[in-house]
């Protein structure tokens, strides 16, 4: 029984570590990704919302862009609906990066 536990947990942790967070990203639609980069804090909530269709993603830090999946893009709709802010749209997102998508377990924008 306590190789099973044992087994199990060393199976468990690669994927534990496949799991990311991404904090105070800039979140951008993809319509407007390629001319809100040298800006997305300027890149308005109005413009994210009307861009809904073309899908969402984040700038890192590193100026990276990463898609998100179909979950995110429903995550992304929702924060943006509940968010005050006009502009300065920076996420938290927690999920799972394979390739340059990222598989979205939660997204919010914190006020």
């Amino acid at each position: 029984m306590r190789k099973l536990l044992l087994s199990v947990a060393l199976l468990s942790l690669p994927l534990a570590a496949l799991a990311d967070t991404w904090k105070g990203v800039s979140l951008v639609d993809s319509a407007c990704k390629d001319s809100a980069k040298g800006d997305p804090d300027a890149h308005p909530t109005s413009c994210a919302l009307k861009c809904a269709g073309s899908g969402y993603g984040v700038y890192t830090a590193d100026g990276k862009w990463l898609k998100l999946d179909p979950a995110g893009n429903k995550a992304a709709v929702a924060a943006l609906h509940n968010t005050k802010k006009t502009d300065h749209l920076r996420a938290d997102v927690d999920g799972t990066l394979k390739g340059d998508t990222i598989q979205v377990k939660s997204l919010t924008i914190p006020d």
